[in-house]
């Protein structure tokens, strides 16, 4: 037994000592093309589970493998995957490796197509104006990606943008608050705070476009001023297109929702000749639908096609057009009787009538060049031209008719006419050049470059609008004034005389709608933003340096602006205003580990006044805004980079905003707010937990206020939340899909969406009260099915029927949520 024993001993010492022998271990580095260091990245090992990452200096290291050979896969954001064969014997190995900068990073607007499918995208190029890693740029960027947008049904700006924390919706058009700033770029606007593929552009405001174009929808936290010049203070939407793709891909999406609702939309991508070096994509959408509320409906045709010429790998140039034509009407919200009872009318209620119409077309057309001059400098340029051209007729409440004594009838709401001809034009151009350098161990991403953009209200835009009170004499007034009520036309209203209205008032209790005599209104001009010829443009040159040092990342960065508007520029009596910026940028990312980076961040804007608001009847001349923001936060990914998440602290400050004075013998005249602040707390996770979990969810906590104005009472501004900006909101949405078993192919996802307490409408007036607007939560759901290349959808949102606001100003112009919808679909993928 001893000598039994002694022998098992024996063997097991020598066996162990040999495998001791047979087992080794790697050492390596890793290093860019400038010799610097590649920090953080993926090394693994195949066959088997060895994976490491490389540490500060770019080191990695693999201890006890067993000799063999194996596949060396590298991995790291923005280089291409490195894949190497090796044969490990008995001696240690050490090895040098280069991993070289993927040919996209240093393009500018995008012209190389996504061909991910996932909730996650972790480049932007908005956020530097070249391709970089979300993680790395010191600002919160957030983005909704197509697919996000697919799995909810989300077809317009306003249903996508809720999936972004501190985002929340302001009116029924294509305007939203962003951390506590009203975002608005519509018809009129001197500084659209929307970009198109990168570019400056605006919208058509009053309805919004079908988005089956785009690829992801990006927010740009806080004033992005040195590289785009006047922006909002809040943020900046910056809309990217989807780009040809090398493979082919074609999808047909048909979907029936209640209202009446029908949609096609169609995408097609792929290869053009057998070279690929002629790309196409062509998405084409139809919308027929009706509304929720009275008289609404939405016609739209939108015709997007896109093409790239790549003949080699140092040039790629891309042509982008899209093209929207809609008809439908302007609603301009839900009137309820004179108080504050939100609960007075149906939410279905419109005062517009059977008349009214809103015919728009807009094209948006970007051309973009991406040379390679030298391994490490390259050329971009972009162009878009944007154009507008609106006919409307509308019918709108203005106030409360009064009755003979002058007191306001609270059930009677009094309405303007209009008919407007409008057109605008807008061009923006970039060209800049970027390099790679190295100084020591400090690699450096130089951008340099020049910026134009113009906007133009030609001569032709015209609006006539009909309001006031009707005279004796055949003109009108504008207001009723009982001790001349001799002079005033009367008419009869349930039993009493009251004065006659240019144009006819709409009962709220009655909520019946004719067919009106627009012919018999007495129409005036009116010389609005919209229809008096303007033309502003800007100038701006940039220089702006990313360098990095092992962990430690810098972006510094420096614009300077002219910005000149001419109003009414065709007449002797042009009035023009000069006004110049300059922007300095400064942000720092530290990489805490390879999950983790904490980044702070410091930059200003500006909004210039134009030549609309400096005449003497609002008040002006006024200063420029001048804003800046102070921001922290982490940056973090998780499940093999998956999943990310973004914390967020912030602090805006905005300077000269202008207001409505309420002045009622003066209409146009305006306050500038001293100050404009804005703090809050911000949190946003994206991606998926599992492959086939998806997760989005978002928080925002709020402090918005106005601090004083010049020419009003400080006391009306100091401590109210800013209108239509909750102090808090969140929301999450989450999709699992079964990959195995007997349910493979169904998929479910649901969410739930929250806004805190607000107030809509600031009047700046003692003598009304803004209304407080009831907090809400929605309940929303999505079904799923697929068969092969064949998709079923159900999404139904507001699962509870909720009541509830989006936005409003004031007892005449509210803007109620929708309440249960579904919408199904059928897609065809081949």
């Amino acid at each position: 037994m001893k000598r039994t024993l002694l022998f098992l001993l024996f063997f097991s010492v020598v066996f162990f000592s040999l495998s001791a022998r047979q087992r080794s271990s790697i050492a390596g580095q890793l290093f860019d093309e400038l010799g610097q260091p590649v920090i953080g990245a993926t090394i693994r090992l195949e066959p088997g589970t060895y994976i490491r990452q490389s540490d500060g200096t770019g080191k990695f290291h693999f201890n006890d493998l067993p000799q063999g050979h194996f596949e060396i896969i590298i991995n790291s954001l923005g280089f291409e995957p490195f894949h190497e064969r090796i044969k490990i014997g008995s001696d240690n190995m050490s090895k040098k490796i280069t991993l070289y900068h993927q040919s996209e990073l240093l393009q500018s607007v995008e012209v190389t197509g996504r061909k991910e499918k996932e909730y996650k995208n972790s480049l932007s190029y908005g956020g530097t104006k070249i391709a970089t890693d979300i993680k790395d740029v010191p600002q919160s960027i957030q983005y909704i990606t197509k697919e996000l947008m697919q799995d909810q049904g989300a077809v317009r700006m306003i249903d996508v943008v809720k999936n972004v924390s501190g985002i929340n919706q302001h009116t029924f058009y294509d305007d939203v608050t962003i951390r506590g700033f009203r975002n608005q770029g519509g018809v009129g606007s001197n500084s659209s705070n929307q970009l198109f593929n990168g570019l400056r552009t605006f919208n058509g405001f009053w309805r919004q476009n079908l988005l089956n174009y785009l690829e992801r929808v990006e927010v740009i936290k806080g004033p992005a001023s040195a590289l785009f010049g006047n922006v909002n203070p809040g943020g900046t939407i910056n809309k990217v297109t989807k780009k040809p793709l090398d493979v082919n891909r074609r999808s047909v999406n048909f979907q029936v929702g209640n209202y009446g609702t029908m949609r096609t939309n169609l995408d097609f991508t792929g290869p053009a000749n057998k070279d690929k070096t002629i790309l196409y994509r062509l998405n084409l959408g139809y919308e027929n639908a009706n509304s929720f509320r009275d008289l609404m409906f939405d016609k739209n045709i939108v015709i997007a096609p896109s093409f790239s010429y790549v003949p080699n790998e140092r040039t790629r140039i891309n042509l982008d057009i899209v093209y929207n034509k809609s008809n439908s009407r302007l609603d301009r919200g839900q009137s309820i009787f004179g108080s504050n009872d939100l609960y007075s009318t149906p939410i279905s209620l419109n005062v517009a009538d059977i008349n009214d119409y809103l015919n728009e077309e807009t094209y948006l057309i970007t051309a973009s060049l991406s040379h390679k001059l030298t391994d490490h400098i390259t050329f971009n340029t972009s162009y878009l031209r944007t154009g507008y051209r609106q006919d409307l007729l509308e019918h709108r409440s203005t106030a409360f008719a009064v009755d003979s004594a002058g007191n306001q009838i609270n059930t009677l709401a009094l309405r303007r006419a209009s008919q407007r001809h409008n057109e605008q034009l807008s061009d923006s151009y970039t060209a800049y050049f970027s390099a790679e350098a190295a100084t020591g161990e400090v690699r450096h991403i130089i951008v340099a470059g020049y910026d134009y953009n113009n906007s133009l209200i030609p001569v032709g835009s015209s609006q006539m609008d009909a309001a006031g009170y009707r005279l004796k004499d055949g003109t009108v007034t504008v207001r009723y004034i009982p001790a001349r009520a001799a002079q005033y036309e009367f008419y009869e209203y349930n039993g009493q005389m009251i004065p006659k209205p240019n144009v006819p008032s709409y009962d709220l209790e009655a909520n019946k709608h004719s067919l009106l005599d627009i012919g018999g209104y007495i129409y005036a001009a009116n010389n609005t933003d919209v229809v008096v010829p303007f033309f502003s443009q800007q100038h701006s040159v940039y220089v702006q340096d990313q360098l990095s040092f092992r962990r430690l990342k810098l972006l510094l960065g420096l614009r300077y602006d002219i910005f000149v508007s001419h109003l009414d520029y065709a007449s002797a009596e042009v009035s023009k205003v000069t006004q110049r910026a300059l922007q300095p940028r400064i942000g720092v990312t530290y990489e805490i580990n390879s999950h983790v980076n904490a980044y702070a961040t410091y930059t200003t804007g500006y909004n210039p006044q134009d030549a609309r608001s400096q005449n003497t009847l609002a008040g002006g001349p006024f200063d420029p805004m001048k804003s800046y923001l102070l921001e922290a936060g982490l940056k973090t990914d998780w499940f093999e980079k998956r999943l990310s998440a973004t914390v967020s602290v912030y602090d805006i400050e905005q300077r000269n905003a202008l207001y409505n004075a309420q002045d009622p013998d003066n209409p146009d005249r305006l306050n500038q707010i001293g100050k404009d602040k804005s703090r809050g707390i911000e949190m946003d996770i994206v991606g998926s937990i599992l492959p086939n979990l998806n997760v989005v969810a978002t928080y925002a906590y709020n402090h918005a206020r106005l601090l004083g104005a010049s020419g009003g009472t400080d006391s009306l501004y100091n401590n109210q939340q800013k209108p239509n900006a909750p102090a808090h909101q969140g929301s999450i949405w989450t999709k699992y899909q079964f990959d195995s078993g007997a349910l493979k192919g169904l998929g479910m996802g649901g969410g739930v969406y929250y806004i805190g307490k607000r107030s809509f409408g600031f009047q700046g007036n003692a003598s009304i009260t803004p209304i407080d607007a009831p907090t809400y939560t929605l309940l929303n759901a999505a079904l799923y099915y697929r068969v092969n290349k064949v998709l079923l959808q159900l999404n139904v949102n507001n699962l509870t029927n909720k009541t509830h606001w989006v936005g409003g100003y004031d007892s005449s112009r509210l803007y109620p949520g929708a309440p249960r919808t579904w919408l199904a679909g059928l897609t065809y993928d081949f």
